[in-house]
Formats: structure tokens, sequence, C-alpha cells
């Protein structure tokens, strides 16, 4: 079976897979003092199961929450593909009402990725994944960078955008914005603080992987594995969470 966590198609994931995979090794190890050992995850807005699946393939048991019917459609057919079905649940839900359709307190880990974009109250948001955490537990939370879309629209020759998401409140460039709120390192780290966990790390995601034409990585020998290698390196660097197109941010409680 090959590496669920650095699928060439996962380039631009590859640092969210790499902590996530350390960090629940770690809470694994914590819980039942075996690094490989079997944690309760619950991923809010998870979808067909992008991440779902590989983590219930690495011994997991996975509860998704997601609003749209067709993606837990999606996310059993992928779960029962890959053989663990028995390890995947899907419940309609969305982050507001999130105990409603699951457990108070009974998760080890809560991943909490692309979600806060899209919810009206992004502070409840990540109030409820918290909450949903046993007392020593782990937050994944991955949201949308306002410093990479600026980059983005700026390159591509739409400045007065660009220049937009600067002064705006949500950190859109327009009307026509598919993506409803972005947020800068220090806005999601104050999410989680006042919400009273300890921020662990901060990664950028997506520093350069977004900015590199495709046919190059595609074309050239060992560009992928480089610029896998890049973007991990540049990841944990202040400097660049400024630039990157989505902003990871890795707490836990106790």
């Amino acid at each position: 079976m090959s590496d669920p966590l650095r699928p060439r198609a996962s380039l631009r994931t590859a640092v969210v897979w790499e902590v996530l995979r350390d960090a629940l090794g770690r809470r694994a190890k914590a819980v039942g003092g075996d690094a490989a050992g079997e944690l309760e995850v619950l991923d809010t807005g998870g979808g067909s199961g992008y991440f779902a699946v590989p983590l219930a393939r690495l011994g997991h048991r996975v509860t998704v929450v997601d609003p749209s019917p067709n993606a837990l459609f999606a996310l059993e057919r992928r779960a029962a593909e890959a053989g663990v079905a028995d390890r995947v649940r899907g419940v309609q839900g969305d982050a507001h009402g999130l105990f409603d359709v699951v457990e108070r307190g009974g998760y080890d880990a809560v991943l909490c990725h692309g979600v806060l974009e899209y919810v009206d109250d992004p502070a409840e948001g990540v109030r409820n994944a918290i909450d949903a955490l046993r007392p020593a537990g782990t937050l994944s939370l991955l949201a949308a960078g306002q410093g990479g879309a600026v980059l983005a629209r700026a390159l591509a020759g739409h400045f007065t955008e660009a220049r937009q998401i600067l002064s705006d409140p949500a950190g859109r460039w327009g009307d026509g914005d598919p993506v409803p709120r972005r947020f800068t390192a220090d806005q999601l780290s104050e999410l989680v603080t006042e919400a009273g966990l300890a921020v662990s790390s901060v990664h950028g995601v997506r520093v350069f992987a977004d900015l590199v034409p495709g046919v190059l990585v595609d074309t050239e020998p060992g560009a992928i594995d480089a610029l896998l290698q890049l973007e991990a390196a540049a990841a944990e660097l202040p400097a660049f969470h400024s630039v990157a197109t989505q902003l990871h941010v890795l707490a836990e409680r106790g």
C-alpha cells in the first residue's frame, strides 16, 4: 500500500498530512502508550473523506460531519473502496449545530479544515470544534490565507483586487470572490487561544505549489519531491505565512 500521507496528487496538502501524522502519533502514544494506537477523530466539514479515509487507513476511527448528502455518499463509497468502511462514519450536519449530531467532549482529535471561511461566526466554529475534544485533545485547523490571495491576484495582473484584499475586513477581492472569508496567521491563532487552547504550531500551506507552473512539476525529473521538500522547509517559517494560500494551526489541550 502506498503512503496515504504523501501521494502524488496531494502535493498541495503534503505539509498538513505530515503535521497530522506526527501529532496523532503523539496523541495516540499519550492515550495508549503506542503511537500506532486507535484514536477517535472528528472531521468537521470533511466532505467526501479526503482526510478522513487516509486517517482511517492509519488505524483511527473517523466521524465526518458535512451538510452535503452527496459528499457523504461519496465518503461512503471512498471508504468502502479503501477497505475502511468500518472505521468511517458520516453524519449530516454543520459546525453551527455540531452537537445535534455528535457527542460533546468525545474525540481525541478534531479536524476543522476549510470550514471557517464559510461559517457565519468563525469564533463559534472554533469553540464548537474545541468543545468536541476530550480533556486532552488535538485541534487541526486549516483555513484560507489572506496574503496568498493578495500574491495570486497581483501575479495575475489584478492589482486593484489585490489591494482590495488588504483593506477588506473579510479579505475578499470583490463581489465575485468565491471565498467568503480569509485569515491571517495572527487571526487564526487568536481565535484558538481565545477559545482556550494553546497553539502548538502554525504552518504555511501551498506557499509555492499554486505559483509553480504545472508543466514544470510534471515534466522536470524530481520536481515534485523537490517542491515537497521546499514546501516543508518553508512551512514553519513565519516569513512565509504571509504569502501562503492556506494556513494550518495545530493546537492542543492538556
